[in-house]
């Protein structure tokens, strides 16, 4: 609807993972350095943490783009699996044969075992990336434990990388999970943008999307930072709908009101300060006494 208006090729702000708008902030560049140096270790653990919305998913699709062709990726999105099931997942990402019906925990472990020894004869290597890791059992974490024993005398066969919010860590520290945590050989927390990073990654975006124009003035911008902690998803919610009160509004630049309508129409309950709430109660309840003054001068009722 505002494309044309603003000048944009596309909707800059979708919440979809478009690799095109790939934008690094000094952190993610931070996380993505800490995790590549785990890697280099060849073998073991690497842990990626962030609130929701934070950009993991951003850093791990730049640590994979930097890997070399001999890599194997397998991926596990969906976490809240047994024992049996992850191995059986495993086997499927790396399209390893196995039978179903006589699967067990050491027939999969042999397949899976097998297919990493001749991944490394071949001079390959092999990596298994656990997204929403916090959802893992405890004795789903220590089959994975399991998995990184298989090893040459030089290097093990299998580098995992746990990706989640918050509560993983928390979840690691758990007495019986000590000797996987004692095998992570990097860690990354990765924190929200700075006010000075938002202004950044919102040019970055609209440049991407074909306008070179600074759209959003500095108050607009301290708002949005303040309503989304700097969280980059917040962010592609509130900021396309600031695009669209502008336009509504047939104005070139979004400011703090704007900014502030938007965030009560975006954003979840709670995260827009209370002030921002009554400032548009309070026009609203003057804009309404107004109109009932207008209609009751020419004598006609007004009916709420």
């Amino acid at each position: 609807m505002y494309l044309r208006y603003f000048g944009l090729n596309e909707k800059p702000f979708s919440i979809a993972p478009n690799p095109q708008y790939l934008f690094l902030s000094d952190r993610h560049k931070e996380a993505l350095a800490h995790l590549t140096y785990g890697l280099g270790d060849a073998g073991g653990f690497v842990l990626l943490t962030g609130e929701v919305g934070t950009g993991k998913t951003t850093v791990t699709r730049s640590m994979l783009a930097q890997l070399p062709q001999s890599t194997q990726v397998a991926f596990i999105l969906n976490p809240a699996l047994s024992e049996m099931e992850l191995l059986a997942s495993i086997c499927d990402e790396f399209s390893i044969d196995y039978d179903a019906e006589q699967a067990t925990l050491k027939r999969l472990t042999d397949v899976i075992k097998a297919r990493l020894l001749a991944n490394h004869e071949q001079g390959g290597h092999t990596m298994l990336i656990i997204d929403e890791a916090q959802h893992l059992a405890p004795e789903v974490l220590e089959q994975l434990r399991l998995l990184t024993n298989l090893e040459t005398d030089h290097k093990k066969l299998l580098q995992i990388v746990l990706v989640g919010q918050p509560e993983l860590q928390q979840l690691l520290q758990r007495n019986e999970l000590r000797q996987l945590a004692q095998r992570i050989t990097a860690r990354y927390h990765l924190l929200p943008l700075s006010e000075a990073q938002v202004f950044a990654y919102i040019q970055h975006r609209l440049n991407k999307a074909g306008c070179k124009a600074t759209l959003f003035d500095h108050d607009a911008i301290a708002f949005m930072h303040k309503v989304t902690a700097g969280i980059p998803r917040l962010l592609n919610l509130l900021a396309d709908r600031c695009l669209l009160g502008a336009f509504s509004a047939q104005q070139q630049v979004v400011n703090k009101v704007i900014a502030e309508q938007a965030a009560q129409e975006a954003l979840p309950l709670g995260l827009v300060p209370q002030e921002a709430s009554v400032k548009r109660s309070y026009t609203w309840r003057v804009v309404s006494a107004f109109t009932l003054l207008f209609f009751s001068g020419f004598g006609l009722s007004y009916i709420v």
